[in-house]
């Protein structure tokens, strides 16, 4: 799956992006009509602890799905967010098939 990344506030290290491209590549066990996705990782200026966001977009064919998630690690915040997708995705994948 083609991942596109993007972090904002920050200087993105090669290690973080190679963790979001294997996580997002387990959401083809899903879902495998996923066209691509896109990935905003965003780093608050505030003094709180959980101040690292993750925003996922996934396009699928007809449909968008959006999730955003806020946890202490940029490594959480995006599994958390990949979780939430696995369950769109399969929720999609059901409502497709055909029922016999």
């Amino acid at each position: 799956m083609e991942v596109n990344t993007q972090s904002v506030n920050f200087n993105v290290q090669p290690d973080l992006i190679n963790f979001v491209q294997k996580r997002m590549d387990k959401l083809d066990h899903f879902y495998d009509r996923v066209i691509h996705s896109d990935v905003y990782l965003k780093l608050q200026n505030t003094s709180a602890k959980e101040n690292k966001i993750a925003e996922i977009k996934v396009h699928v064919p007809g449909d968008e799905f959006v999730v955003t998630k806020q946890c202490k690690t940029f490594e959480e915040a995006v599994d958390a967010a990949a979780s939430s997708l696995e369950r769109v995705l399969t929720k999609r994948k059901q409502k497709l098939r055909p029922h016999s």
